[in-house]
């Protein structure tokens, strides 16, 4: 038995819902005539798209809780609401081009402490595709720069409610454009890129979280145990969002594709929470039945909710050769 609203695993005898708080007196109402699941506002508040008129919050939409994208055998993401979460905040876009021959991978996680942060993250996602499909000509990285530019500028565009308790529209992007054996990848905040190669010599993290827990580990100030002991460990240090104004410089790096056989792994931190080293990762990938990015991304995708799925999952891979 689940709860209606969360779907947390729930005993028949429960009044109400540990996670979420809902009555399980009786049968809950589909979520546009439910008061707002966050702020608690009555459904007269709630409008045709589910969003609240006084918290801004977008009440959950089921049809968003798992999608699945696949381009090819070689190109494929799932996107999954995990076991914990009210909604799926994440989201996730990808295409191969054709001359010249280029992937594009993005992945974004809506930043839980804002509003919309579901909105955020599908607008920064499908922004980015298009207009890194548009501008490649420009050369990868400056590709990478106009798309963060047009993605800032579409999520602080979201509208939302500055005198409440909660940030504007935010979200995490990592993204990758891959031609000629050379993967360019830009990012802000935690979202990850990794290597996975044969062995877990050769297989590595391609990004540096945008995170406190970094910034005090390379200052010196604290360990990693002792950061990850800290409230903030995995509080954001860079984001898309309309209180980051103009300071929203991504991080980019190339990454030549070795000539062997590995993927290109894009993810958020609803899985790297469990496996963080990219040789862990490798040991997932390596028990996958079928070696293709399909069946490679849900099989790490229901491996962090075999972990308990306490966050939105999100994971995209890319084969080679």
């Amino acid at each position: 038995m689940n709860c209606p609203n969360c779907q947390i695993v729930i005993l028949p005898t429960d009044r109400f819902c540990e996670e979420c708080g809902t009555s399980l007196a009786e049968e809950s109402l589909p979520p546009q005539t439910q008061g707002c699941s966050k702020c608690g506002s009555s459904p007269v508040d709630i409008d045709a798209e589910g969003y609240c008129s006084n918290c801004g919050f977008r009440n959950h939409s089921s049809n968003s809780d798992r999608f699945e994208v696949l381009i090819s055998n070689q190109l494929a993401g799932v996107c999954d609401r995990g076991l914990k979460h009210r909604q799926n905040e994440d989201f996730l876009a990808l295409q191969t081009i054709e001359n010249p021959h280029t992937h594009l991978m993005i992945v974004c996680d809506g930043v839980s402490s804002s509003q919309t942060p579901e909105l955020a993250s599908q607008t920064a996602a499908k922004t980015s595709c298009e207009v890194l499909r548009e501008n490649l000509s420009q050369g990868s990285e400056d590709a990478i720069r106009v798309a963060i530019t047009s993605s800032l500028k579409t999520v602080s565009a979201i509208p939302y409610k500055p005198n409440i308790n909660a940030d504007p529209p935010s979200t995490t992007i990592v993204m990758a454009v891959v031609k000629e054996k050379v993967a360019t990848i830009g990012w802000l905040g935690d979202s990850r890129a990794y290597w996975i190669a044969p062995s877990s010599q050769n297989s590595q993290q391609l990004t540096v979280d945008d995170s406190w827990l970094t910034d005090m580990v390379k200052s010196g100030k604290m360990s990693e145990a002792e950061a990850m002991r800290s409230p903030n460990a995995h509080a954001i240090t860079n984001w898309l969002g309309a209180d980051v104004k103009d300071s929203a410089e991504p991080s980019i790096i190339n990454f030549s594709i070795p000539a062997e056989v590995g993927y290109l792994l894009l993810c958020t931190d609803g899985l790297w929470n469990y496996v963080p080293d990219a040789s862990q990762i490798l040991a997932l990938v390596q028990q996958a039945p079928i070696f293709n990015a399909e069946v490679i991304s849900r099989h790490l995708v229901d491996f962090a909710r075999s972990r308990g799925g306490h966050d939105n999952i999100t994971v995209a891979v890319l084969c080679f050769p």
